[in-house]
């Protein structure tokens, strides 16, 4: 059921409503009228008896016949006149409470419809309820009743969705809290000219309740961008599409441009979703305000180009990273979104198993070394790498990191950002920063020659090094790094691990259904058949739309590992150039799994499916 049909069905039901209620309860008596009316018949004396039939006789009507409201007389108010026929005050309420009903109606079907919290099951309830409420209310006796069944019906469904939406949101974006009632109550006092709350309350004006900061071509914070563009066309939709982004934990948005439309997906914990798409027109817009914002070239749409904004939403920093690039058709952008708020965590909450864990900690914690952390775009790398420099003492250590751009700001860590523009790369940056007495250092990304050989030298003249590689494993990354042209005495010395890691969906703990795995995948797997019970998977037929993950059966990532520890025999076999076969003999000889079996852990601890293992590791 649309929005179209639940108005029209509203509309009948408005018609219906006040007809049945000029039936039930403006004509619901008809007492006499007063003596010498034009309609009453001759009076009759207070306390006479009418003979109505031979043989019977009906009591006197203590009030005289009259036809229409009672209203009273000014010269004998307790003599009733002659008045219409409906009541106004109640045709006005309810009016009134259908007209709630509709309007309440409608924002559910487009607020859960948006959010995605079970639109079609809020829809059949708010119409269900409002209908039978509606039914019950004009056929009840007592207007008190009416009043009672009719807000009741209406009121409790919408209290019950409030409820549910709400605890989908953000803070600042629940409904029928006390900051919400303020801040609606700010807005219609502005709309008469009573402004209160002051002018730089961010989210004061319409639309969503964030702000956007603009930004120079240098990275520099530019507000007078952010003036240029809220005064354009498509800024509101600019606001709804990185709100509804944040709401739905998006990472990416990305703008592809058709013949018609503008078309809009987001990438959610890794894998990318369609939204409502805009018209060409307004999609145009969009795509300019974000440029005008990044200080990037308007009339450009050939080249690709790049830049960055901030957004500011309830006491939030949101960086965004934009690129554009011409396709046929138009201009395509990308939006990578970096939450400045929950950048960081720790290393025990990114899913390491125990000794693993250990392990780690050990060589983030040594006074020297090379540790390379590598896997695909989107692997968070660098969420690793932060949790590891979190784990540092920042007074007591000198941290400072080089990155492409700076992802997350963190508290008494220095941290430069690499321009290529200006000369400067991750081969100069280390180089200077050598000189700057660092204890530990993180290179945000190993990509040359240059950059692997300096890096290879700090860690042995007693600096910790942190670094990154584009490996599928770490073997592969230990030949990667090697193939730079590192020469393999300077790099067996400098190594301490390599750790390789995908992120895989978390199944939705709300939703999810337990199944029983065949023997045969058991056995290929080396499990034990007899010890597993069951497995996970995301609901293969859902009865209604999860409210904790909305629908898609995942809700949020965690991290599939495979750490290669360096020891002596390996350092020996790296400077001797040993073939890859022998390497990975020795590596499960030191007891290193390999990323498919770290993953089955997780699957079988039921954190993710078998199937989204397969997706992520080959």
């Amino acid at each position: 059921m649309n929005l179209q049909h639940l108005r029209a069905i509203a509309g009948v039901g408005i018609v219906l409503g006040t007809l049945l209620f000029c039936a039930s309860h403006a004509c619901a008596q008809e007492p006499t009228a007063p003596a010498g009316s034009p309609s009453a018949g001759p009076a009759v004396p207070a306390g006479s008896v009418v003979s109505a039939l031979p043989g019977t006789t009906w009591p006197p009507s203590p009030v005289p016949f009259f036809r229409g409201n009672a209203i009273p007389d000014s010269a004998s108010p307790t003599v009733p006149l002659a008045g219409g026929y409906l009541s106004l005050f109640r045709l006005i309420f309810y009016v009134g409470l259908l007209s709630f009903w509709v309007w309440s109606s409608a924002w559910v079907n487009e607020d859960s419809t948006s959010l995605k919290v079970r639109s079609d099951f809020w829809n059949s309830v708010m119409f269900a309820a409002g209908a039978t409420g509606l039914l019950l209310g004009i056929t009840s006796p007592s207007f008190f009743l009416a009043f009672v069944l009719i807000g009741a019906s209406t009121g409790t469904p919408l209290g019950l969705y409030v409820k549910e939406r709400n605890a989908k949101v953000p803070e600042k974006a629940k409904v029928l809290t006390p900051e919400h009632i303020r801040r609606v109550g700010i807005r219609l006092l502005a709309r008469v000219g009573i402004n209160i709350g002051g002018d730089g309350e961010v989210g004061s004006g319409n639309g969503p309740d964030i702000q956007f900061v603009g930004r120079t071509e240098t990275g520099r914070i530019d507000t007078s961008r952010t003036k240029q563009v809220e005064n354009s066309r498509g800024f509101m939709a600019a606001k709804e599409l990185v709100y509804d982004a944040l709401i739905r934990r998006a990472t990416d948005i990305h703008l592809e441009p058709r013949e018609d439309t503008m078309n809009i997906r987001m990438r959610i914990d890794g894998v990318m979703y369609p939204v409502e798409p805009f018209d060409r027109a307004l999609g145009d817009s969009v795509l300019n305000i974000f440029k005008v914002l990044g200080a990037m070239d308007i009339t450009e749409k050939r080249r690709s180009l790049d830049g960055s904004f901030r957004a500011l939403t309830e006491g939030r920093e949101i960086d965004f990273r934009v690129a554009t690039q011409g396709i046929r058709g138009g201009e395509k952008m990308s939006l990578r979104i970096l939450d400045q708020s929950g950048s960081t965590g720790s290393l025990p909450e990114l899913g390491f198993r125990k000794a693993l864990e250990e392990k780690l900690l050990q060589i983030v914690h040594q006074p020297h070394g090379l540790l390379v952390v590598c896997g695909p775009t989107g692997a968070g790398k660098s969420t690793t790498l932060y949790a590891a420099l979190k784990s540092i003492d920042a007074y007591q250590h000198n941290i400072i990191t080089i990155e492409d751009p700076v992802e997350y700001q963190m508290a008494n860590i220095t941290q430069i950002e690499v321009n290529t523009k200006s000369g400067q790369t991750f081969g100069s940056s280390l180089r200077s920063i050598l000189r700057q007495d660092p204890d530990v250092i993180m290179v945000g990304e190993i990509r040359d020659e240059e950059t692997a050989q300096i890096a290879c030298q700090a860690a042995n003249t007693g600096h910790n090094v942190f670094s990154t590689v584009h490996a599928n494993d770490s073997i592969t990354a230990l030949f990667r790094l090697l193939d730079l042209g590192v020469e393999p005495f300077l790099f067996a010395s400098s190594i301490s691990g390599i750790l390789a890691q995908r992120l895989a969906r978390r199944l939705c703990p709300k939703c999810k259904e337990a199944y029983r795995p065949k023997a045969e995948f058991l056995k290929q797997a080396n499990l034990p058949v007899d010890r597993i019970e069951k497995f996970y998977r995301p609901p293969k037929d859902p009865k209604e739309e999860c409210t904790a993950c909305g629908g898609l059966g995942y809700r949020g990532r965690i991290g599939v590992f495979e750490f290669l520890e360096i020891n002596d025999r390996l350092r020996d076999m790296i400077r001797e150039k040993a073939p890859l076969s022998q390497l990975k003999s020795e590596a499960r000889k030191n007891g290193m799994l390999y990323m498919q079996e770290e993953g089955l852990r997780l699957v079988v601890k039921g954190l993710t499916s078998i199937e989204e293992l397969m997706r992520v590791v080959k």
